[in-house]
Protein backbone atom coordinates (compact mmCIF):
# COMPACT_ATOMS: atom_id res chain seq x y z
CA UNK A 1 0.00 0.00 0.00
CA UNK A 2 1.18 3.57 0.59
CA UNK A 3 2.06 6.32 3.06
CA UNK A 4 0.73 9.85 2.53
CA UNK A 5 2.43 12.94 3.99
CA UNK A 6 1.05 16.49 4.11
CA UNK A 7 3.58 19.24 4.80
CA UNK A 8 2.43 22.83 5.35
CA UNK A 9 -0.58 22.32 3.09
CA UNK A 10 -2.86 25.32 2.56
CA UNK A 11 -5.78 26.25 0.34
CA UNK A 12 -7.11 29.58 -0.97
CA UNK A 13 -9.35 30.41 -3.92
CA UNK A 14 -8.73 32.93 -6.75
CA UNK A 15 -9.85 36.42 -5.84
CA UNK A 16 -9.55 35.73 -2.12
CA UNK A 17 -5.92 34.69 -1.79
CA UNK A 18 -5.52 36.32 1.62
CA UNK A 19 -8.13 34.02 3.17
CA UNK A 20 -6.95 30.45 3.75
CA UNK A 21 -9.74 27.92 4.24
CA UNK A 22 -6.97 25.47 5.19
CA UNK A 23 -3.62 26.60 6.58
CA UNK A 24 -0.40 24.83 7.57
CA UNK A 25 -1.79 21.26 7.60
CA UNK A 26 0.90 18.80 8.72
CA UNK A 27 0.44 15.09 9.33
CA UNK A 28 1.49 11.72 7.92
CA UNK A 29 -0.75 8.73 7.22
CA UNK A 30 1.19 5.50 7.69
CA UNK A 31 1.09 2.58 5.29
CA UNK A 32 -2.09 0.59 6.04
CA UNK A 33 -3.48 3.15 8.49
CA UNK A 34 -7.15 4.18 8.66
CA UNK A 35 -7.26 7.95 9.27
CA UNK A 36 -10.54 9.84 9.64
CA UNK A 37 -10.82 13.58 8.94
CA UNK A 38 -13.64 14.91 11.08
CA UNK A 39 -15.08 18.32 11.81
CA UNK A 40 -18.14 20.54 11.40
CA UNK A 41 -19.52 21.66 8.05
CA UNK A 42 -17.27 24.21 6.37
CA UNK A 43 -14.04 23.20 8.13
CA UNK A 44 -12.40 22.07 4.86
CA UNK A 45 -12.25 18.32 5.45
CA UNK A 46 -13.69 17.35 2.03
CA UNK A 47 -11.51 19.98 0.35
CA UNK A 48 -8.45 18.45 1.99
CA UNK A 49 -9.45 14.97 0.78
CA UNK A 50 -9.92 16.31 -2.75
CA UNK A 51 -6.46 17.90 -2.57
CA UNK A 52 -4.98 14.49 -1.71
CA UNK A 53 -6.92 13.01 -4.65
CA UNK A 54 -5.74 15.74 -7.02
CA UNK A 55 -9.23 17.11 -7.64
CA UNK A 56 -8.34 20.44 -5.96
CA UNK A 57 -5.18 22.48 -6.49
CA UNK A 58 -2.79 23.01 -3.58
CA UNK A 59 -2.15 26.67 -2.72
CA UNK A 60 0.71 26.09 -0.26
CA UNK A 61 2.90 23.26 0.98
CA UNK A 62 3.14 19.83 -0.58
CA UNK A 63 1.62 16.36 -0.57
CA UNK A 64 3.86 13.30 -0.86
CA UNK A 65 2.70 9.79 -1.69
CA UNK A 66 5.34 7.20 -0.82
CA UNK A 67 7.95 9.96 -0.78
CA UNK A 68 7.00 11.34 -4.19
CA UNK A 69 5.76 14.94 -4.44
CA UNK A 70 2.38 14.86 -6.22
CA UNK A 71 1.27 18.52 -6.16
CA UNK A 72 1.19 18.63 -9.94
CA UNK A 73 0.45 14.96 -10.59
CA UNK A 74 -2.96 14.40 -12.30
CA UNK A 75 -5.53 12.41 -10.30
CA UNK A 76 -5.34 9.41 -12.64
CA UNK A 77 -1.59 9.13 -12.06
CA UNK A 78 -1.76 9.11 -8.25
CA UNK A 79 -3.05 5.55 -7.99
CA UNK A 80 -5.84 6.40 -5.55
CA UNK A 81 -9.50 5.34 -5.55
CA UNK A 82 -12.23 7.61 -4.23
CA UNK A 83 -15.70 6.71 -2.97
CA UNK A 84 -18.12 9.64 -3.13
CA UNK A 85 -21.11 10.59 -1.00
CA UNK A 86 -23.35 10.49 -4.10
CA UNK A 87 -22.05 7.01 -5.15
CA UNK A 88 -21.39 8.39 -8.70
CA UNK A 89 -22.78 5.29 -10.44
CA UNK A 90 -23.91 5.13 -14.07
CA UNK A 91 -27.66 4.50 -13.99
CA UNK A 92 -27.78 2.87 -17.45
CA UNK A 93 -25.08 0.31 -16.62
CA UNK A 94 -25.43 -2.91 -14.66
CA UNK A 95 -23.60 -3.39 -11.38
CA UNK A 96 -21.05 -5.53 -13.22
CA UNK A 97 -20.46 -2.79 -15.79
CA UNK A 98 -20.16 -0.09 -13.13
CA UNK A 99 -17.52 -2.04 -11.21
CA UNK A 100 -15.66 -2.97 -14.39
CA UNK A 101 -15.74 0.53 -15.91
CA UNK A 102 -12.27 1.65 -14.78
CA UNK A 103 -10.67 -1.62 -15.85
CA UNK A 104 -12.33 -1.37 -19.24
CA UNK A 105 -10.94 2.14 -19.74
CA UNK A 106 -7.50 0.78 -18.83
CA UNK A 107 -7.94 -1.84 -21.59
CA UNK A 108 -7.63 -4.78 -19.21
CA UNK A 109 -8.48 -8.07 -21.01
CA UNK A 110 -12.11 -9.15 -20.65
CA UNK A 111 -11.27 -12.42 -18.91
CA UNK A 112 -9.25 -10.58 -16.27
CA UNK A 113 -12.05 -8.05 -15.80
CA UNK A 114 -14.62 -10.78 -15.22
CA UNK A 115 -12.39 -12.57 -12.69
CA UNK A 116 -11.64 -9.33 -10.85
CA UNK A 117 -15.27 -8.17 -10.71
CA UNK A 118 -16.53 -11.55 -9.53
CA UNK A 119 -13.86 -11.60 -6.82
CA UNK A 120 -14.87 -8.17 -5.54
CA UNK A 121 -18.57 -9.06 -5.71
CA UNK A 122 -17.91 -12.14 -3.58
CA UNK A 123 -15.91 -10.10 -1.06
CA UNK A 124 -18.74 -7.57 -0.71
CA UNK A 125 -21.49 -10.23 -0.79
CA UNK A 126 -23.24 -8.83 -3.86
CA UNK A 127 -22.80 -11.57 -6.46
CA UNK A 128 -26.59 -11.73 -6.85
CA UNK A 129 -26.70 -8.03 -7.79
CA UNK A 130 -24.32 -8.02 -10.75
CA UNK A 131 -27.03 -7.88 -13.43
CA UNK A 132 -29.12 -5.21 -11.73
CA UNK A 133 -28.91 -1.48 -12.42
CA UNK A 134 -28.47 1.27 -9.76
CA UNK A 135 -32.15 2.36 -9.71
CA UNK A 136 -33.03 -1.21 -8.64
CA UNK A 137 -30.69 -1.06 -5.61
CA UNK A 138 -31.07 0.21 -2.06
CA UNK A 139 -28.79 2.96 -0.74
CA UNK A 140 -26.58 0.45 1.04
CA UNK A 141 -26.28 -1.72 -2.07
CA UNK A 142 -25.33 1.29 -4.19
CA UNK A 143 -22.63 2.20 -1.71
CA UNK A 144 -21.24 -1.33 -1.85
CA UNK A 145 -21.09 -1.04 -5.65
CA UNK A 146 -19.18 2.24 -5.33
CA UNK A 147 -16.76 0.60 -2.89
CA UNK A 148 -16.41 -2.41 -5.20
CA UNK A 149 -15.53 -0.14 -8.11
CA UNK A 150 -12.77 1.36 -5.95
CA UNK A 151 -11.42 -2.01 -4.79
CA UNK A 152 -11.27 -3.64 -8.21
CA UNK A 153 -8.66 -1.13 -9.40
CA UNK A 154 -6.26 -2.27 -6.64
CA UNK A 155 -5.37 1.32 -5.72
CA UNK A 156 -2.45 2.47 -3.61
CA UNK A 157 -4.92 3.98 -1.11
CA UNK A 158 -8.66 4.52 -0.65
CA UNK A 159 -10.32 7.90 -0.13
CA UNK A 160 -13.88 8.09 1.26
CA UNK A 161 -15.87 11.34 1.15
CA UNK A 162 -18.79 11.02 3.62
CA UNK A 163 -19.86 7.70 2.04
CA UNK A 164 -22.59 6.91 4.57
CA UNK A 165 -24.28 10.30 4.94
CA UNK A 166 -27.17 9.42 2.59
CA UNK A 167 -28.07 6.21 4.46
CA UNK A 168 -30.52 5.75 7.32
CA UNK A 169 -29.26 4.94 10.82
CA UNK A 170 -29.54 1.14 10.50
CA UNK A 171 -27.76 1.05 7.14
CA UNK A 172 -25.03 3.40 8.42
CA UNK A 173 -24.34 0.99 11.26
CA UNK A 174 -24.20 -1.98 8.87
CA UNK A 175 -21.90 -0.18 6.44
CA UNK A 176 -19.57 0.94 9.24
CA UNK A 177 -19.04 -2.71 10.09
CA UNK A 178 -18.56 -3.52 6.39
CA UNK A 179 -15.91 -0.82 5.92
CA UNK A 180 -14.08 -1.84 9.12
CA UNK A 181 -14.06 -5.48 7.97
CA UNK A 182 -12.81 -4.40 4.55
CA UNK A 183 -9.90 -2.49 6.10
CA UNK A 184 -8.91 -5.52 8.15
CA UNK A 185 -9.14 -7.79 5.13
CA UNK A 186 -7.22 -5.55 2.70
CA UNK A 187 -4.79 -3.92 5.13
CA UNK A 188 -5.15 -0.84 2.94
CA UNK A 189 -4.34 2.80 3.60
CA UNK A 190 -7.66 4.60 3.99
CA UNK A 191 -8.52 8.29 4.41
CA UNK A 192 -12.13 8.86 5.41
CA UNK A 193 -14.07 12.13 5.73
CA UNK A 194 -17.14 12.45 7.94
CA UNK A 195 -18.97 14.95 10.13
CA UNK A 196 -20.26 12.04 12.23
CA UNK A 197 -18.01 11.55 15.25
CA UNK A 198 -19.53 8.09 15.88
CA UNK A 199 -18.13 6.95 12.51
CA UNK A 200 -14.81 8.55 13.40
CA UNK A 201 -14.61 6.87 16.81
CA UNK A 202 -15.56 3.40 15.57
CA UNK A 203 -13.53 3.26 12.34
CA UNK A 204 -10.31 5.20 12.84
CA UNK A 205 -6.84 4.18 13.88
CA UNK A 206 -6.30 7.93 14.26
CA UNK A 207 -8.60 10.93 13.99
CA UNK A 208 -7.66 14.35 12.61
CA UNK A 209 -10.04 16.92 14.11
CA UNK A 210 -10.40 19.98 11.87
CA UNK A 211 -11.89 23.27 13.00
CA UNK A 212 -12.15 26.87 11.80
CA UNK A 213 -8.41 27.45 12.30
CA UNK A 214 -7.15 24.15 10.89
CA UNK A 215 -6.04 21.01 12.72
CA UNK A 216 -7.20 21.03 16.34
CA UNK A 217 -5.84 17.66 17.45
CA UNK A 218 -4.60 14.36 16.02
CA UNK A 219 -4.70 11.09 17.92
CA UNK A 220 -6.28 7.72 18.58
CA UNK A 221 -10.05 7.90 19.16
CA UNK A 222 -9.94 7.19 22.90
CA UNK A 223 -7.01 9.58 23.41
CA UNK A 224 -9.12 12.40 21.95
CA UNK A 225 -12.06 11.33 24.10
CA UNK A 226 -10.04 11.09 27.33
CA UNK A 227 -7.64 14.00 26.76
CA UNK A 228 -9.10 16.62 24.42
CA UNK A 229 -6.51 19.31 23.71
CA UNK A 230 -8.99 22.18 23.77
CA UNK A 231 -12.63 23.14 24.21
CA UNK A 232 -13.37 22.63 20.49
CA UNK A 233 -12.26 18.98 20.53
CA UNK A 234 -13.91 18.36 23.91
CA UNK A 235 -17.23 19.61 22.57
CA UNK A 236 -16.98 17.81 19.24
CA UNK A 237 -15.80 14.34 20.29
CA UNK A 238 -18.30 12.43 22.40
CA UNK A 239 -22.07 12.02 22.26
CA UNK A 240 -23.94 13.54 23.97
CA UNK A 241 -21.74 16.63 24.12
CA UNK A 242 -19.59 17.42 27.12
CA UNK A 243 -21.10 19.73 29.76
CA UNK A 244 -19.16 23.02 29.93
CA UNK A 245 -19.36 24.84 33.28
CA UNK A 246 -17.87 28.16 34.43
CA UNK A 247 -15.24 27.58 37.10
CA UNK A 248 -12.34 29.23 38.89
CA UNK A 249 -8.97 28.27 40.32
CA UNK A 250 -8.19 29.79 43.73
CA UNK A 251 -4.88 30.79 45.32
CA UNK A 252 -4.35 27.24 46.61
CA UNK A 253 -4.80 25.76 43.12
CA UNK A 254 -8.19 24.28 43.98
CA UNK A 255 -11.00 24.15 41.42
CA UNK A 256 -14.48 25.50 42.09
CA UNK A 257 -17.82 25.56 40.28
CA UNK A 258 -19.92 28.06 42.18
CA UNK A 259 -19.64 27.04 45.85
CA UNK A 260 -18.68 23.46 45.04
CA UNK A 261 -15.06 22.33 45.18
CA UNK A 262 -14.01 19.66 42.67
CA UNK A 263 -11.38 16.95 43.07
CA UNK A 264 -8.82 18.60 40.82
CA UNK A 265 -5.57 20.36 41.69
CA UNK A 266 -3.90 22.93 39.45
CA UNK A 267 -0.25 22.36 38.52
CA UNK A 268 2.41 24.61 40.01
CA UNK A 269 2.55 28.07 38.51
CA UNK A 270 -1.11 28.39 37.52
CA UNK A 271 -2.44 31.72 38.82
CA UNK A 272 -5.87 32.51 40.22
CA UNK A 273 -8.05 32.51 37.13
CA UNK A 274 -11.44 31.80 35.62
CA UNK A 275 -11.61 28.53 33.69
CA UNK A 276 -14.06 26.30 31.85
CA UNK A 277 -14.79 22.95 33.48
CA UNK A 278 -15.81 20.05 31.23
CA UNK A 279 -17.61 16.94 32.47
CA UNK A 280 -19.08 14.35 30.13
CA UNK A 281 -22.74 13.39 30.78
CA UNK A 282 -21.77 9.73 31.12
CA UNK A 283 -19.24 10.63 33.84
CA UNK A 284 -21.84 12.15 36.19
CA UNK A 285 -23.79 10.06 38.68
CA UNK A 286 -26.12 10.53 41.62
CA UNK A 287 -24.27 11.76 44.72
CA UNK A 288 -25.45 11.51 48.33
CA UNK A 289 -23.22 14.13 49.93
CA UNK A 290 -22.61 17.55 48.39
CA UNK A 291 -22.19 17.79 44.62
CA UNK A 292 -24.18 19.79 42.08
CA UNK A 293 -27.86 19.87 42.87
CA UNK A 294 -30.97 21.17 41.22
CA UNK A 295 -34.34 20.38 39.69
CA UNK A 296 -34.84 17.76 36.97
CA UNK A 297 -36.26 19.65 33.99
CA UNK A 298 -36.60 16.83 31.46
CA UNK A 299 -35.99 13.10 31.15
CA UNK A 300 -35.37 11.58 27.71
CA UNK A 301 -35.87 7.81 27.92
CA UNK A 302 -33.90 5.96 25.25
CA UNK A 303 -34.39 2.40 26.48
CA UNK A 304 -31.36 1.07 28.33
CA UNK A 305 -30.32 4.60 29.28
CA UNK A 306 -31.89 8.02 29.77
CA UNK A 307 -30.73 11.60 29.31
CA UNK A 308 -31.56 13.71 32.35
CA UNK A 309 -31.52 17.52 32.05
CA UNK A 310 -30.80 19.10 35.44
CA UNK A 311 -31.23 22.81 36.24
CA UNK A 312 -28.41 23.93 38.55
CA UNK A 313 -28.50 27.45 39.99
CA UNK A 314 -25.77 29.65 38.54
CA UNK A 315 -25.38 27.68 35.30
CA UNK A 316 -26.55 29.14 31.97
CA UNK A 317 -27.51 25.74 30.55
CA UNK A 318 -29.03 22.61 32.09
CA UNK A 319 -26.56 19.92 33.10
CA UNK A 320 -26.99 16.73 31.07
CA UNK A 321 -26.53 13.38 32.82
CA UNK A 322 -26.61 9.90 31.24
CA UNK A 323 -28.39 7.49 33.57
CA UNK A 324 -28.35 3.70 33.24
CA UNK A 325 -31.53 2.09 34.53
CA UNK A 326 -34.32 4.05 36.23
CA UNK A 327 -33.85 7.85 36.06
CA UNK A 328 -35.20 10.42 38.54
CA UNK A 329 -38.65 11.85 37.82
CA UNK A 330 -39.16 15.20 36.11
CA UNK A 331 -39.52 17.92 38.74
CA UNK A 332 -37.52 16.00 41.36
CA UNK A 333 -34.59 17.51 43.27
CA UNK A 334 -31.40 15.63 42.43
CA UNK A 335 -27.68 15.87 43.13
CA UNK A 336 -24.87 14.57 40.95
CA UNK A 337 -21.08 14.42 41.04
CA UNK A 338 -18.32 13.47 38.57
CA UNK A 339 -16.42 10.20 38.46
CA UNK A 340 -12.87 10.35 39.80
CA UNK A 341 -10.35 11.58 37.25
CA UNK A 342 -13.04 12.59 34.77
CA UNK A 343 -12.87 16.38 35.12
CA UNK A 344 -11.47 18.43 32.21
CA UNK A 345 -10.25 22.00 32.73
CA UNK A 346 -9.57 24.59 30.02
CA UNK A 347 -7.95 28.01 30.38
CA UNK A 348 -9.31 31.27 29.01
CA UNK A 349 -7.70 30.55 25.63
CA UNK A 350 -9.65 27.27 25.50
CA UNK A 351 -6.57 25.06 25.99
CA UNK A 352 -6.44 22.04 28.28
CA UNK A 353 -4.84 22.31 31.72
CA UNK A 354 -3.62 18.93 33.00
CA UNK A 355 -3.56 18.17 36.71
CA UNK A 356 -3.57 15.35 39.21
CA UNK A 357 -6.59 14.59 41.41
CA UNK A 358 -6.00 15.48 45.08
CA UNK A 359 -6.85 13.20 47.98
CA UNK A 360 -10.39 14.22 48.80
CA UNK A 361 -13.91 13.34 47.68
CA UNK A 362 -14.97 14.01 44.09
CA UNK A 363 -16.88 17.10 45.25
CA UNK A 364 -17.37 18.86 48.55
CA UNK A 365 -19.89 21.60 49.10
CA UNK A 366 -19.06 24.59 51.24
CA UNK A 367 -21.64 25.32 53.90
Amino acid sequence: MVAIALQGVGKTYPGNEAHYILRDINFTIADGEFVVLVGPSGCGKSTLLRMIAGLEDISAGEINIDGERVNDTPPAKRGLSMVFQSYALYAHMTVFENIAFGLKLARVPKAEIRTAVQGVAKMLQMEHLLERRPPQLSGGQRQRVAIGRAIVRKPRAFLFDEPLSNLDAALRADMRVEIARLHQQLGATMVYVTHDQVEAMTLADRIVVLGPSGVQQIGAPMHLYDQPANIFVAGFIGSPRMNMLPGRIDAAGQLWVGEVRLAWQAPAGVAITDVTVGIRPEHLAAAIDGALGGKVLLVERLGAESYVHLHVAGLDKPLMVVVQGEPPASGAQWRVGPAAGRIHVFNQAGLRIDARAPEFNAMSEVA
